[in-house]
């Protein structure tokens, strides 16, 4: 009998899938959750056959604009320097509050009131503040 030599066995590669992009808001979010669940391949099938075209995308973007996670907008000069100015400070002024609100709802595209929470407006100040380190200082 002949003996076969044996070879080492050779590892195939693993497969893995693309790293999904991240959910931009609510839109999102739905969707990954009808791919996973297989909601959105029977809906697509049913569009396919029917020709009817079941509005995910339209709905998908408009829940994207109306439930946006938040994804700081980048902060002007401006909003930087005052920033440098309050960034590790215990208190702030009134005057101060209305600027950190009017600068957090514009990066943060969020429409805050000020507030007498003192934990409230702590948690935006924090918020702020890792925006102004990413930065670089």
């Amino acid at each position: 009998m002949e003996e076969k030599e044996s070879k080492p066995t050779e590892k195939k590669p693993i497969k893995r899938g693309r790293t999904p992009k991240r959910s931009e808001g609510l839109g999102d979010t739905i969707e990954r959750i009808t791919t996973a669940t297989g909601i959105k391949a029977v809906v697509d099938a049913f569009a396919d056959a029917t020709g009817i075209d079941c509005g995910c995308d339209a709905r998908k973007e408009k829940l994207n604009k109306l439930f946006r996670y938040k994804k700081p907008e980048c902060l002007t000069k401006e909003e930087y320097e005052f920033l440098g100015t309050i960034v590790g400070k215990g208190i702030i002024k009134a005057e101060q509050q209305k600027v950190v609100n009017t600068i957090y709802n514009r990066i943060f595209n969020d429409k805050v009131q000020p507030t007498s929470c003192g934990s409230c407006l702590k948690a935006r100040i924090v918020e702020l503040t890792t925006v102004y380190n990413a930065y670089g200082n």
